[in-house]
């Protein structure tokens, strides 16, 4: 007999399945992220004082606040034990451990609860994708930083480590090193898993044009680097100029790349320049001042281009109904002609077929009246023509009203181009309905202010590939004349003159009078 739970625990083997799958993922990711932090520690120590890192530059700390920020308490978590490791084991400070422990649990509860507080009350887009998150993004990392140093000095003070002194010699480049650290390095994470679909091929089209950036940075900083005291901090404004141009033409994520990659080549250049932390100290100054101009120039960038794409999607999705709107007008007409169609000829239709039944009766009648079918008859091929000609004035009927409408906006469009060409700042366009009698026609003329045509194109406006715009294909005035044709109707140029320029066509309201 088949035990019937074994779908439910099958079902329940693969559910716990995931669930350890989701669990190992998530550690194994912790694992990682732990290791880039206390790489990135031992890489940024170059500063110290009494024992402890003073280099106004810390990635790692915005390595967690990017873990914080997408995962919660668990970046704390990151960050304590990479703090305690780093300090304890990797960079041997010359520290007491219980104080090791105390800065390390110090920083994680301050950016934890900064942290905390975007997320929870602030509610933070963890992609970047407007100015607001960018500025709160910002806003929390000074605060962040205003909070540990805050901490931290009445901590080093309460236990002896640091006195007065040391607390003003220290307090400007860890806050400074805390804030640069949280704007370059967590933005860049962020907006990485958000665009971690980026395929190779893609990657591989933007290499040549961030070699181009890697090679201006490079060059400003050589130039920085190799001035002497104030006038090398004059010239860190070169930099500026690749930050910017990768915003404008990438947004947030050409901002995020271009950042780094400047933070990341001046801290190099710096260390093995010999610069102490009070030089540090102002470069990273002018860095931060750097990284919030780009941060912001790229997001406002990538907010307009969304914005422009909207647009465009909602103008895509406008035309696809106005499309679906004209097919369901057609209908409509379709369906309101077949009607009135229906209705005319069944009148004639009526009357011949009882005038049929009359003379088929007279004829089967012995010694009826001949005379009397043969008029019924007569009289059945006139209405029987009467519903003939029906048919033949309802496919008469005016003409395809997208088509004509068609006819119209081509026209107007040239003259908007005309005038828009000529710079007139008074520019005006009437479009006018003439009806005529003899033939019956219906005349419609597209008049404007614009400068004109004159030239030898005036004679060959209506041939295919005859343009007088630089950009234009010459294909609108000839598709107008095959529609008109169509039609039955023609279209011309009834004036060139400067200020009073008119194009006319006409449609045959009984196409079978003219013909």
């Amino acid at each position: 007999m088949p035990n019937r739970d074994m779908p439910a625990r099958a079902l329940q083997w693969e559910w716990l399945q995931l669930h350890a799958w989701r669990h190992a993922s998530k550690w194994a990711a912790a694992v990682l992220y732990l290791a880039a932090y206390i790489a990135l520690e031992w890489a940024s120590f170059i500063h110290v004082h009494k024992g402890l890192p003073i280099t106004p530059w810390d990635p790692g700390l915005g390595v967690a606040f990017a873990l914080m920020i997408r995962d919660g308490p668990l970046g704390g978590l990151i960050l304590f034990a990479g703090m305690v490791v780093a300090e304890t084991l990797v960079l041997q400070n010359d520290v007491d451990w219980p104080i090791d422990i105390g800065v390390a649990a110090i920083t994680a509860l301050s950016y934890t609860s900064v942290a905390g507080l975007l997320q929870r009350y602030l509610r933070i887009d963890a992609d970047l994708t407007h100015l607001r998150d960018v500025l709160m993004l910002l806003a929390a990392g000074l605060a962040g930083a205003v909070l540990d140093t805050v901490l931290l000095s009445a901590f080093l003070l309460a236990v002896g480590q640091f006195d007065t002194h040391d607390v003003v010699q220290v307090a400007w480049p860890l806050l400074v090193g805390d804030t640069i650290g949280i704007a370059v390095v967590t933005p860049l994470l962020l907006r990485l898993r958000v665009q971690e679909r980026f395929k190779t091929h893609r990657l591989l089209s933007l290499a040549p044009e961030g070699a181009l950036y890697l090679c201006l940075i490079g060059v400003a900083l050589w130039l920085i680097i190799g001035s002497e005291g104030a006038h090398g901090l004059r010239l860190f404004y070169l930099l500026f100029v690749p930050v910017v141009i990768a915003a404008v033409r990438h947004g947030i994520d050409g901002a995020c790349f271009s950042l780094a990659l400047t933070q990341f080549s001046l801290i190099g250049l710096l260390h093995f320049s010999g610069y102490d932390a009070s030089e540090f100290t102002e470069f990273q100054t002018l860095v931060l001042v750097l990284t919030v101009t780009g941060l912001i120039v790229g997001v406002v960038v990538s907010e307009r281009e969304k914005s422009d794409q909207i647009a465009r999607d909602a103008q895509a999705r406008l035309v696809e109904r106005q499309a679906e709107a004209a097919q369901v007008a057609r209908l409509n007409l379709v369906s309101g002609m077949a009607s009135a169609l229906a209705h005319e000829i069944n009148q004639p239709m009526t009357a011949a077929r009882a005038l049929g039944r009359s003379a088929q009766h007279l004829l089967r009648t012995p010694g009826s009246d001949l005379s009397r079918a043969d008029s019924n008859l007569s009289t059945m091929m006139n209405h029987i023509d009467h519903a003939g000609a029906i048919v033949r004035r309802m496919r008469n009927l005016h003409g395809d009203r997208i088509q004509l409408e068609q006819v119209v906006l081509n026209l107007v469009h040239n003259a908007v181009d005309a005038i828009a060409t000529a710079g007139q700042s008074h520019g005006h366009i009437h479009v006018v309905a003439r009806r005529h009698s003899a033939p019956p026609r219906i005349e419609i003329g597209v008049l404007d202010n614009g400068p004109g045509i004159e030239g030898e194109p005036v004679g060959r406006l209506f041939d295919p590939l005859t343009t007088t715009k630089q950009d234009g294909l010459g294909l609108g005035l000839s598709i107008c004349a095959s529609i008109m044709e169509a039609h039955g109707g023609r279209v011309w140029l009834q004036s060139s003159k400067p200020g009073a320029t008119e194009f006319r066509f006409s449609v045959p309201l009984d196409q079978l009078q003219e013909r």
